[in-house]
């Protein structure tokens, strides 16, 4: 990827959508002079609670999934694409900074320090508005994903999810909608908590009521309505909770 196209990349990011190219030019052309760029290899994990200074991640090439831990269980909060910003809830005092980050697929980022996003927004005032926009709808979707899995049983979850899926990823086809990703069960159990065979009933249940159908392991939504009417039952409204 040459200059050109990594500033146009950068340009669509959504942090530094208001910049010119020039200025976006300028701060590809910093950071890589101070070495910020981490190439990855699948299955690396690269950040972790450990590590005690936060970073801002530009997902230049690639795809990362950012999880918890929660009693020896991983819980995957978000899958993350090319051109996206992440970590910048490292930057928080709140219990969600707690997270790890993991390459899916060999991959690229970007890696801001504390310092270089402080003087970021101090140039570019506009940048750390936008930051922090981005860090109060991350932390809310956080938190409700969190919520779900408290007040929902797995076909809730699996439903919200699938949900999420079609809005950042699916493709229209004549009468339904493809996941073009092929997620394992226990892939998706890991982001809505639950085991891979709670996965699997949750599936035969929303393939029942005629929400979706799984074929060559994709997803296909086949009633967006029944997909959502899943979604918003309660747990006690579910009989069996499937956990």
């Amino acid at each position: 990827m040459n200059e050109e196209q990594q500033v146009e990349l950068l340009s669509k990011v959504d942090i530094f959508e208001s910049l010119s190219k020039e200025e976006v030019r300028e701060i590809l052309r910093d950071l890589l002079q101070r070495n910020a760029e981490i190439h990855l290899g699948a299955g690396e994990v690269f950040y972790t609670p450990r590590q005690p200074d936060g970073k801002l991640f530009i997902l230049k090439q690639g795809r990362v999934r950012i999880y918890k831990m929660e009693a020896s269980r991983e819980f995957t909060l978000e899958m993350v694409d090319a051109g996206t910003v992440f970590g910048e809830v490292a930057f928080t005092p709140h219990a969600l900074r707690d997270a790890y980050a993991e390459a899916m697929e060999p991959s690229i980022v970007l890696a801001m320090d504390r310092a270089d996003v402080e003087r970021l927004i101090q140039g570019k005032p506009q940048v750390g508005i936008r930051i922090i926009s981005l860090l109060s709808e991350r932390l809310h979707y956080y938190e409700t994903r969190m919520q779900d899995v408290t007040l929902k049983g797995v076909p809730a979850r699996l439903a919200s999810l699938i949900l999420l899926l079609v809005k950042s990823e699916g493709v229209q086809v004549p009468g339904e909608i493809r996941i073009p990703t092929s997620y394992t069960h226990e892939h998706l159990g890991t982001m809505i908590g639950a085991n891979r065979e709670a996965v699997t009933r949750a599936f035969g249940r929303l393939q029942d009521e005629g929400a979706l159908q799984i074929r060559r392991r994709l997803i296909y939504v086949e009633d967006v309505q029944a997909l959502e009417s899943a979604a918003g039952r309660l747990l006690e409204e579910e009989g069996e909770s499937f956990s």
